[in-house]
């Protein structure tokens, strides 16, 4: 006589595989005061910090120029190509002819232009995860800015999974998009250092 074990059975035929609505979910409710992102199926939670607001406001003012309100966006979840990838970009500048998704949220597909400003505890995926995420997506412009060395970092013309054209200056530098999508150029004078 032989003798199954059903639910082991039962188990195995179970999958294990997490999505990034389910991981969302279970975060819920998030801290005040903590941004919540997903990169590569690792949970990130990070405290908003005064200096990465500054600099974000910063961007997201001059963005205005060019930008209408809605096309501008912080810290809302885009999911983008890879496994269990949930970014909430500090700033994301979105196509005019944007539109969500039948999930009802932003396309990876319709961003212009992002900006990360660094934190300490997730520069790693800053400088590399998501930058490599970044050119997978096609995102054309991709701006790093560093306040604990006073630099900014601009990314353009993605091919495959690396930009292709790489600024790195000093705060104070303006940072001329003026060849890219955006059109325009950024003042950094007044981002603030850590």
């Amino acid at each position: 006589m032989t003798v199954v074990d059903t639910d082991r059975i039962d188990m195995a035929d179970t999958s294990d595989e997490r999505t990034l609505d389910e991981m969302f979910e279970w975060l819920e409710p998030t801290p005040e005061g903590f941004k919540v992102e997903i990169v590569e199926g690792t949970v990130h939670m990070s405290p908003q910090r005064d200096t990465t607001w500054e600099i974000t406001f910063d961007i997201l003012e001059q963005l205005r120029t060019t930008y209408e309100r809605r096309r501008l966006k912080t810290d809302v979840r885009i999911d983008l190509p890879g496994h269990l990838n949930g970014f909430a970009s500090d700033v994301v500048a979105l196509s005019p002819d944007a539109v969500k998704g039948e999930d009802g949220r932003w396309r990876y597909q319709d961003i212009e232009f992002v900006a990360e400003v660094i934190s300490k505890a997730t520069a790693a995926n800053d400088y590399g995860i998501k930058k490599a995420v970044y050119t997978t997506a096609g995102v054309p412009v991709y701006l790093i800015v560093d306040p604990y060395t006073g630099t900014w970092h601009l990314h353009t013309l993605p091919k495959e999974d690396e930009y292709r054209s790489v600024l790195s200056l000093d705060f104070g530098t303006p940072v001329d998009l003026t060849s890219t999508v955006v059109g325009l150029t950024l003042a950094t004078d007044a981002f603030p250092r850590d």
